[in-house]
């Protein structure tokens, strides 16, 4: 039998996956948000493993819970914002890794934090395959409208569409990918699958339905090279970090392309 076969499987899977939540995201100038429900699902997982339940749900819920918390205790300038963020961010996470040693439980933060692709099983995948599809049915259901968030969101609040209703569902989309990418690339790793595919795709786009493929199709390459690279027996490392560090290569690219 291939060993590589599943985890490749599902690091092209994740790779397609992620820069559709983040080119999302990034049109609404809320790619922040990732990063944050990234840090916040530790608690939730820690307490699901403790509870004998999926950790993949008590990480949504925890993921959501981070980021409505901070979106409540916003107070509407943007420095402002960013520090209640990055508190919650760092509070969350501090509480998951308190929270390990507290409950008596044992998890492997690295793999958490880092991913750990080699030893992902069948249903890592079902939880990406499931992700993929949530992401599909917000897009096939709500397209125009989260078109019209990103151009202006203003005029959607006004023109009756129900944004904090889109925002919320686009919050628990982006925390089931966060979920699901856990084994391919870890939840902190995740951020720049999310991020570096999408802004180079955004790149002279015509539309959002070209640039949502265009970063989908750029993710998918990067998993999938990231991921050839690791089991080469010469190189022989982490595919995580490693998919990580080739996203940081689109950096420079989108920015000739910007130029």
């Amino acid at each position: 039998m291939l060993w590589w076969l599943q985890p490749l499987i599902l690091a092209l899977l994740v790779g397609a996956l992620c820069p559709l939540s983040g080119t999302l995201l990034l049109v609404q100038r809320r790619l922040f948000q990732a990063n944050l429900i990234s840090h916040a699902v530790l608690p939730g997982l820690a307490l699901a493993v403790a509870l004998r339940l999926d950790p993949g749900v008590g990480g949504v819920v925890s993921g959501v819970a981070g980021a409505l918390l901070a979106e409540q205790l916003s107070r509407g300038d943007r420095g402002g914002d960013e520090a209640v963020l990055n508190t919650v961010l760092a509070g969350f996470l501090g509480l998951g890794v308190l929270l390990i040693p507290l409950l008596h439980i044992r998890v492997d933060l690295e793999a958490v934090l880092f991913g750990d692709l080699l030893a992902a099983g069948a249903s890592d995948l079902v939880r990406t395959l499931v992700a993929f599809a949530a992401v599909l049915l917000l897009l096939g259901l709500r397209y125009r409208q989260l078109v019209y968030m990103g151009v202006d969101p203003l005029g959607a609040a006004a023109a009756g569409l129900p944004v904090r209703r889109l925002r919320l569902l686009l919050t628990l989309v982006t925390a089931f990918t966060v979920v699901s990418a856990m084994s391919a690339v870890g939840v902190v790793l995740v951020i720049a699958l999310m991020g570096a595919p999408a802004l180079l795709a955004l790149t002279g786009a015509v539309s959002l339905r070209q640039a949502l493929v265009r970063a989908s199709v750029l993710g998918l390459l990067i998993s999938g090279a990231g991921f050839g690279l690791a089991i080469q027996p010469a190189i022989n490392l982490p595919p995580g970090p490693l998919i990580g560090v080739l996203c940081m290569g689109l950096l420079p690219l989108a920015a000739l392309r910007r130029r």
